[in-house]
């Protein structure tokens, strides 16, 4: 079962939003390439925010995505494209259906 995520608001730059969206479109790439990452969802929330969902079935996994390449090619792009720090929030998962 699936019991650990992470979710990411995030909020483009004025005239970045398309470079977000191709940034994320990108990662899926990355995040496949994860053997521990349950699930992985980049959503967009609004014509500026975005958002990626991510879950695991532990904390081994969490911390792998975490110090993986995904999070290291987020978080090198955020000053360019965020208008706001990265905040990536360790939530528990209580019900899921995948």
């Amino acid at each position: 079962m699936t019991t650990l995520a992470l979710y990411v608001r995030l909020e483009a730059k004025p005239g970045k939003e398309q470079d977000v969206e191709t940034l994320l479109k990108d990662a899926r790439s990355l995040a496949t390439a994860e053997p521990d990452t349950t699930a992985w969802f980049a959503l967009r929330l609004g014509p500026s925010t975005f958002a990626i969902f991510d879950a695991f079935a532990d904390e081994r996994g969490r911390d792998a995505h975490l110090s993986g390449k995904l999070v290291a090619a987020l978080t090198a792009r955020a000053p360019e494209l965020f208008a706001n720090p990265l905040e990536i929030v360790r939530v528990n998962v209580i019900a899921d259906k995948l």
